[in-house]
């Protein structure tokens, strides 16, 4: 609900009526219709509030109101960009919880896929500072592939590589 009070004068009107407020706005400015009961304001605004996005024509520049209810920013009518509190967004719409295979990231309120993984490969020779022999213990090492993820998910991929400790031939033939 936008507030009657905040533009009851005519400031960036082309056209002014007494009764509605704004019927018509200067060039840049967008053109903000609601309604009150039976009545209908205008006003002309340099940005459009939250639940409207800006639509710009030839002859008149207009906030239109997004579709989904729980769209608290929009693109376009139907392309949400940020959502209410208690939504996440995915896709340009609105969720009250997230579609399955995705992941709620409670700090942004958005879904995001979930990686899949390939399997894991084969473990590496055991080595120690580059050898393989002479040591007790070195490391090995083992890495798997993302199979399905977009650039923004992979900081969401569960581990690439693990190693662990492994037993080395002690001394070296020859």
């Amino acid at each position: 609900m936008v507030s009657v009070a905040l533009f009851e004068n005519c400031t960036g009107c082309v056209m002014c009526s007494e009764d509605n407020g704004c019927t018509s706005c200067q060039q840049r400015l967008f053109l903000l219709i609601w309604r009150d009961g039976i009545r209908q304001y205008g006003a002309c605004v340099h940005a459009c509030p939250p639940g409207y996005f800006g639509l710009r024509g030839q002859e008149l520049n207009r906030c239109s109101k997004c579709r989904s209810p729980s769209c608290e920013s929009c693109f376009s009518k139907d392309f949400c960009m940020k959502c209410k509190e208690h939504f996440f967004l995915h896709k340009g719409k609105c969720f009250s919880a997230c579609p399955p295979e995705t992941l709620a990231q409670s700090s942004t309120r958005e879904c995001q896929e979930k990686c899949e993984m390939g399997p894991w490969g084969n473990w590496s020779p055991c080595t120690n500072q580059g050898r393989t022999c002479g040591f007790k213990w070195g490391m090995t090492t083992r890495v798997r592939e993302v199979v399905r993820s977009s650039k923004e998910e992979s900081a969401m991929c569960p581990t690439l590589s693990e190693s662990r400790k492994c037993r080395m031939k002690k001394h070296c033939p020859g």
